[in-house]
């Protein structure tokens, strides 16, 4: 507390009596001068810490000896010294943050030479005494301890060498080092301190780069409606300035404004400008005025630009590499003033990139074009188009959609997309909100970009000339326009233009001309789970953090292949409807539990693999592609790595060859070939020959094919291989297809083997008919017994309580087909909802249920009102979102729908909350569903 008040009343502003006192005095503190009075420092201040002062430790004061006595001086507190009179040499000056300073940058130093006494703050200029300094006086370390190094106070350099001298007895020549010196290295440290903030506080050379200034290239500013964010407008008096040098880097960029644009000078690419301010921000590069134009640049060296650009793509970023068409030696061949020639190669986006560690899940650019109909009753078609640029996969189609929109939340879940284009004006405010709510529901929100209103296709006819004119999915296994069969292909077809058009922009020539354009169905021929189903179920992504844990994917997901883990992920986003099929894959599944050795020796094949997906993309992307071959410095580069893919896909291929042999011997093929369609394996036109053809030209031309340096020679073979290895390319999708099917059989299998709690083989049943219903000779049926959660477990990993659960029944035994659920507060009844649920989906997937019997017949629509949510910043509160949701119930299900409504009415009254339900439930009361 004392050292608190002395700190207080130094600090304290100087009253008018202590600034006329005399001349020695600044803010009622005493100066030393030559006849000053020495300064007891035990009244002072002894540090800057508020707490006490530790009392020290009694020491032994006997005359015993000890070992302790004589190290026990390293540990007693030296008493402060009394600075000696006229003593010139004992300046005391501490630099503090006064009033109006910021940080260290502004501290105050007091120097005193004599009488004549100057001030000089941090920035250098010189003030007179008593004006707003704060002067204060050096005090000892008061740390209880050993003195040691570390807990020394630093002391500049210029103050050692001053009091080496002083010390040295020649006193008269301390005052040379005093003040003029000391001012002096205040200064240059101030200067290199200017420099630094100018380092980092660069500004561009070109106006039309502010953000006061920028257009795009029509000249529109960014608060425009149609501002184009992916150009930039450049005067034609800047572009005539430039050199030749500049010229080609701004004719790029002025087109790719949205992108960080590497520009490759030698063996070093540069970024200029705002790409150099993200290279400074996100990778910590120093920036420079220097490079093309003397502008900001910041650079990477060849052996550093892989990992610089996956850092970028991790963070949302679009790159693009402009690269040399030739070496300086050939450009000098053409004439002494000549530049080297380059081109932008390839853009990479977060959305298409296809190397380097994107992870075991699917990579979706996803494209979306809306037709309102005409009936005003809300409803709307969707057409849609997405690309695995990884697996060189495209697939289209179209949804039916209402004003809820749940058809589209269900594709957003389904394919996970990592941007989403559309056309802003071509979009209902309805989708525009669906797009946004659906995307905060996973770990990662996809990026969102708004195309121009002229990138986008409207008449389907000038989307087909289009893609006919540019010879776009000539190589695809299927014809592109036997794809767009049904009602709503012209919208499907739009979409596909839009996505087309973008990927073109990225130059990504290889997905548009050897690319495979598939059909892909939201809700045909399978169970049917809208977007909130799929959220409300956290059938991929918990409520917590929107991260896997805690889903039924988690718990599903003991596949050992990156194929079988895709391919899982599609199969429960499209449960079977047809009991046959469901029955195929029980039977595998019941052969792999029954037969542990055969299970071993699989997942011992299927570690071995690579993805041989997304090699089998890489390879297709490559056929005639020799352009990038001819690239200097990385053409080399470029064919290392092709020769290293192609020797993967070959050697992965033979081990998945081993293991269907292997399935073979074990008698599972014949159910397996129930499931998927298996390719034939021996005889002249099995894979197994022609397999052998290519394993032995890779040991012979490529023996070391994972690190090979090619010749152009090496080129030309290469090429001529992967050519004849893509004949039977849609014979290799399908065996890998069946690779996967494998992995994703046995991943059930261990799950039904290894789970907690009891798991049994359901007993699947086909659709009920309504005449059969109304008739009530049978019906819907879900009878299971034991039923438990399959991943809600305690917190000491017990099992949540099983509960037996009876709906409907066939002409025997007849349940009500509706249970009205109750109980307290955290009893388990929305437990219980969820749980019924996720038995429904795992038997339609062909999975083993929790619980000790289940049958149940086939379940066309799952529909869910769960929880307490609402969007205010869109003008949605609890209570509306219930009865939208609710709406779409009374307006889609069936006989054959599974219902599930929690807590329906909880935003009003008691009342009209009973009133409510009770409504809900008279009209479908004859549906089988569950009310909570």
């Amino acid at each position: 507390m004392q050292r608190q008040k002395t700190l207080l009343s130094y600090l304290k502003k100087p009253s008018p009596e202590d600034q006329s006192s005399g001349d020695n005095t600044i803010n009622g503190r005493e100066f030393l001068s030559k006849n000053a009075v020495p300064i007891d420092l035990k009244e002072e201040i002894l540090g800057t810490e508020t707490p006490p002062e530790k009392v020290p430790l009694p020491f032994n004061n006997g005359h015993k000896s000890s070992v302790f006595s004589s190290i026990k001086h390293k540990f007693s507190r030296e008493k402060p010294r009394n600075i000696a009179k006229g003593d010139p040499c004992k300046i005391s000056s501490v630099c503090t943050k006064n009033e109006g300073s910021d940080g260290l940058g502004n501290a105050s130093v007091s120097l005193q030479s004599g009488t004549n006494r100057s001030f000089v703050s941090s920035n250098g200029n010189s003030n007179q005494e008593g004006k707003g300094l704060v002067s204060l006086i050096a005090s000892d370390d008061h740390g209880f301890g050993p003195e040691t190094p570390s807990m020394q106070p630093y002391v500049p350099g210029l103050k050692r060498d001053q009091d080496n001298i002083c010390s040295s007895g020649d006193r008269s020549d301390c005052f040379s080092l005093n003040a003029s010196k000391r001012i002096k290295s205040l200064k240059g440290l101030n200067f290199e301190r200017k420099n630094l903030e100018e380092e980092f506080e660069m500004t561009s050379k070109f106006e039309w780069l502010h953000p006061s200034q920028i257009k795009d290239a029509n000249g529109r500013r960014p608060g425009d409606p149609l501002y184009d964010k992916q150009t930039l407008y450049i005067p034609p008096d800047a572009l005539r300035k430039m050199s030749a040098s500049q010229k080609q880097y701004w004719d790029v960029k002025c087109k790719y404004i949205d992108i960080v644009l590497f520009f490759k000078v030698g063996k070093i690419y540069e970024l200029y400008e705002l790409d150099a301010e993200i290279g400074h921000k996100e990778l910590d590069w120093k920036m420079t005025q220097s490079g093309v134009g003397k502008c900001r640049q910041v650079g990477i060296s060849e052996s550093g630009i892989d990992e610089a650009v996956q850092k970028l793509l991790a963070r949302g970023y679009k790159v693009g590499r402009m690269e040399q068409l030739e070496t300086s030696e050939q450009a000098k061949s053409r004439g002494s003033t000549s530049v080297i020639r380059r081109k932008l190669v390839h853009v990479l986006t977060p959305s298409t990139t296809s190397e380097g560690n994107i992870g075991p899940d699917a990579v979706h650019l996803l494209a979306v074009k809306e037709n309102c109909n005409e009936l005003g009753n809300g409803s709307t078609t969707i057409g849609f188009a997405f690309v695995d640029c990884a697996a060189l996969k495209v697939w289209v189609g179209s949804i039916d959609d209402d004003a809820s929109c749940a058809a589209l939340g269900a594709l957003l879940v389904q394919v996970s997309p990592k941007e989403v284009i559309f056309n802003a004006r071509g979009l209902s405010k309805d989708a525009q909100k669906a797009l946004k709510k659906y995307s905060s529901t996973g770990p990662a929100a996809p990026l969102l970009s708004p195309v121009q209103p002229g990138a986008d296709f409207v008449d389907p006819a000038e989307v087909k000339n289009f893609l006919d004119l540019k010879g776009y999915f000539k190589r695809s296994c299927n014809k592109w326009d036997h794809t767009f069969d049904g009602e709503n292909h012209n919208v499907a077809l739009c979409a596909l233009g839009i996505l087309v058009n973008h990927l073109e922009r990225l130059m990504l020539d290889e997905v548009l001309h050897n690319g495979d354009v598939l059909s892909y169905e939201v809700y045909k021929g399978c169970l049917r789970m809208d977007g909130q189903t799929l959220v409300n179920l956290e059938i991929f992504n918990n409520n917590a953090d929107g991260c896997p844990s805690g889903t039924l994917y988690m718990y599903l997901d003991n596949c050992v292949t990156l194929p079988g883990k895709r391919l899982l992920r599609k199969w429960i986003c499209h449960p079977l409807k047809d009991v046959e099929k469901i029955n195929h894959r029980l039977d595998v599944v019941d052969k792999l539990v029954n037969n542990s050795d055969a299970t071993l020796s699989t997942a011992q094949y299927l570690r071995k693999l690579p993805d041989l997906d997304r090699l089998l993309g890489r390879v297709k992307a490559s056929i005639q592609s020799s352009e990038a071959l001819l690239l200097p410095l990385i053409g080399a580069k470029i064919l290392k790595q092709r020769v290293k893919v192609f020797g993967l896909l070959v050697k992965g291929l033979r081990i998945g060859l081993d293991l269907l042999r292997l399935l073979q011997k074990e008698c599972l093929t014949s159910s397996l070939a129930k499931v998927v369609s298996l390719p034939v394996l021996d005889g002249d036109n099995g894979l197994d020959k022609f397999l052998t053809q290519f394993e032995a030209a890779i040991d012979s031309d490529f023996p070391n094919f994972q690190d090979h340096n090619g010749t152009d020679f090496d080129a030309e073979t290469l090429s001529i291989l992967m050519e004849l290895f893509i004949e039977k390319a849609t014979e290799w999708s399908q065996f890998i297809y069946a690779i996967s099917c494998v992995d994703v059989l046995r991943s059930f299998s261990i799950t039904a083997k290894f789970s907690s709690g009891v798991m049994c083989r359901p007993v699947i049943l086909p659709l009920s008919k309504p005449s059969n219903f109304c008739n009530e000779t049978g019906g819907p049926t879900l009878n299971i017994k034991g039923l438990w959660h399959p991943y809600a477990l305690g917190e000491s990993g017990g099992l949540p309580v099983p509960n037996n659960l009876h709906l409907g029944g066939n002409t025997n035994i007849r349940y009500p087909r509706t249970l009205l659920l109750t109980g307290p507060n955290m009893g388990g009844e929305s437990t219980l909802l969820r749980a019924t649920c996720l038995a429904v989906i795992m038997a339609q997937l062909g999975c083993y249920v929790p619980g000790e019997t289940c049958v149940l017949s086939l379940v066309d629509i799952i529909f869910t009102r769960l929880g307490a949510t609402d969007r205010i910043m869109t003008g949605e509160s609890t209570f509306f979102i219930e009865c939208t949701e609710t709406a779409s119930v009374l307006q889609n299900a069936t006989y054959n729908s599974l219902v599930l409504l929690d807590e329906l009415g909880r935003g009003t009254s008691t009342f009209d909350g009973y009133a409510i339900a009770y409504a809900v439930r008279f009209p479908i009361i004859f549906f089988y569903w569950m009310i909570d």
